[in-house]
């Protein structure tokens, strides 16, 4: 069994990967966790289009390396829990909204299941931006596990 968890670092998504390491250790089954970061892009040259010639004098990625670095901590962490309980995990840092490649990585891959926690971070913008959690359950086919 194939067992896909994402990881955000909250309560919840730790609770949802524990729920997965009990699933993988009762089946035999094996987990990979993900991180999707998004980091903000800003214009720093000005209020003309962009031309393919300025482009990289233009873009501004802030804080790549950050939310890098946090993303690969995140992942770091989950694999150091499940490999205290008992799993050998891998896992792979995403790049872009989380609600969208979550569940474009989950049907690409040949994953049985995707478990998730209710509320992760977004929990305080969830009136302006919406569940990252519903949107991954109505844009996938897998069975989706959502762990409170």
């Amino acid at each position: 069994m194939e067992l896909l968890v994402a990881v955000d670092g909250s309560e919840e998504s730790n609770r949802a990967l524990a729920y997965a390491t009990d699933i993988a250790n009762a089946t035999g089954g094996s987990i990979t966790v993900i991180h999707a970061i998004e980091p903000d892009i800003y214009d720093a040259g000005g209020g003309e289009p962009i031309s393919g010639s300025d482009r990289r004098d233009r873009l501004v990625i802030d804080s790549l390396d950050a939310a890098e670095e946090h993303g690969r901590a995140i992942i770091d962490e989950a694999i150091e829990f499940a490999a205290e309980r008992g799993q050998t995990v891998s896992g792979e840092l995403l790049y872009g909204k989380p609600a969208k490649r979550i569940p474009e990585y989950a049907e690409k891959g040949e994953f049985d299941t995707l478990y998730v926690g209710h509320r992760g971070w977004s929990e305080r913008t969830i009136e302006f931006l919406g569940s990252v959690a519903r949107d991954v359950v109505e844009r996938t086919t897998i069975p989706v596990t959502v762990v409170r």
